[in-house]
Formats: structure tokens, sequence, C-alpha cells
């Protein structure tokens, strides 16, 4: 279980990013993060695993503290949380079976991190979870020369090596076609019903939220403006969370900081 309490971020120009948002994600259920841009959604994901420090406010997965724990202790808490990135995040210089194994990073030690050397169970299951995300024969293959979808699924699969007790997507439809998001939408929530895991997704387009999310949560103006099912998502509760974000300027920002993989771990 994941558990946020009374989060709040402030920038160091006064800007509010978020403010006393607590939320509660569970079992394998896909929860969907919607509201307009700069209303918090992309902070919110990234102050989970830290990626952005919270100004305050509690984190907890399975009853650990993120929020409080030091730097080597989160690098080891990083391995239970898969983080699926807008932009892929990708090293585009390494194939694919790279890419994938360097979400094993984390489990290494550190001379085998830095001759990328992995225990032969880990290259099996990357093989495998490349064929169950639909990429298969494409192992050898340089990230650069794949498509926008075929990078978010070596993303995803990156993500589920990690063998996460939940994965963070931060906008992970939003560079792809309506069709290729159909598809990651799909194949992110067949991922959390075989792995029993929650997938929490920060993402634009509210259709698809209604499509594959058990659970919808709305932000304006960094703060909790709906909580409900996706059939609870009426045209009144769609005005309060976009009509009254309309005139929030925020420093958030939708691309997400460049991360190694290593660092994403």
């Amino acid at each position: 279980m994941l558990t946020v309490n009374n989060l709040e971020k402030v920038y160091d120009t006064g800007d509010r990013a978020l403010d006393d948002v607590s939320v509660e994600v569970s079992g394998n259920e896909i929860v969907s993060i919607i509201g307009p841009s700069g209303a918090g959604k992309s902070t919110f994901i990234r102050c989970i695993n830290r990626l952005t420090e919270p100004t305050s406010g509690e984190v907890y997965l399975d009853g650990t503290e993120i929020t409080s724990l030091s730097k080597n202790e989160l690098r080891n808490t990083r391995r239970d949380m898969g983080m699926i990135f807008q932009e892929y995040n990708l090293v585009e210089r390494l194939t694919v079976m790279e890419n994938v194994l360097s979400g094993r990073l984390g489990y290494v030690g550190n001379l085998s991190s830095i001759r990328r050397s992995f225990p032969q169970k880990d290259i099996t299951e990357a093989y495998q979870i490349l064929d169950r995300v639909g990429l298969g024969g494409l192992e050898n293959n340089r990230a650069d020369a794949l498509s926008g979808g075929q990078r978010q699924r070596v993303g995803i699969a990156r993500a589920v090596v990690q063998r996460p007790k939940i994965m963070l997507a931060d906008e992970p439809t939003s560079s792809l076609d309506p069709e290729t998001s159909h598809e990651v939408m799909e194949l992110l929530t067949d991922i959390a019903d075989e792995r029993d895991i929650p997938v929490l997704i920060n993402i634009h387009e509210v259709d698809l939220a209604l499509e594959y999310t058990d659970h919808i949560i709305g932000l304006t103006n960094g703060s909790l403006s709906f909580e409900g099912t996706p059939a609870e998502l009426d045209e009144e509760a769609r005005d309060t969370i976009y009509r009254d974000g309309k005139s929030r300027t925020s420093p958030e920002t939708d691309q997400p900081t460049e991360v190694t993989p290593h660092e994403s771990t």
C-alpha cells in the first residue's frame, strides 16, 4: 500500500505546487491523476519517490516512510518503485536489453554495476519481460532506432524488471498517437493484474483515465479537488477540476528532469 499524508511542495519562488494532498493506493488498482497543466500532477508523482523533494508531509510504502530516508536508504527503497517517464528516459546509445537491465542496477554491487554485469536469472527474466511487452527479438536494437511506442515499452519493461511494489507513470502516453496510447494503457493494466501491484498514473487524457483506471484523483491548483471512481467523474466534477485551475501558473514542468537509469532505480 502507498499512503500519502498531507503532502506539500513549495518552490523557492514561493509558488505552492502541492497543498495538503492525501491519498491511498493499494492492491492492484490503476489510479490516475488528472487536472490542468500546472496543477501539480508531475510534482506529486515525483515527490513520492523523491525525484522532487517535498516540502512537508509523509509518504509511506508498505509501512516504510519514504520522506524520512537517508540517500542510501532511499536508493534501496526506490527499487520498490518502478518509474515510467514521459520522455522514456532511455540511454539512446545502448541496446534495448541494456536499457531494460538497467532496472536491476540497484540490486548488483558497484563493480558489477560499472561493468553492467548481471546474473543469468536477471537476463532470462529480461527476455521474458521483453516478450511480454511485445519487443521480443529487438533486444539487440539500439534505443535510438525505436519508435516512440517501442521506447515506452522499453521503459515499462525496465520498470517491471525491478520487481517493484508499485509502478509510477508520469504522462506515459503524452508523446504517443491515440492507438499506441491505448496499447500502452492496456499493457499497464494487464501488468498490474498479472503482478498484483498498483499503478499510479499522471495523465492528461481524461478519456484514457475513464477507460482504463479504477480510481481517479483530480488535482486543481495543487489541491485535491476530486477523488472517486470513473463513474463518479461527472460534468460537475470535471468543471471543478479544470475550470477552477485555469488561471494558475506554476514552476512545475511536464518535462521530467533528466535522470540516469541508475538513479531511477
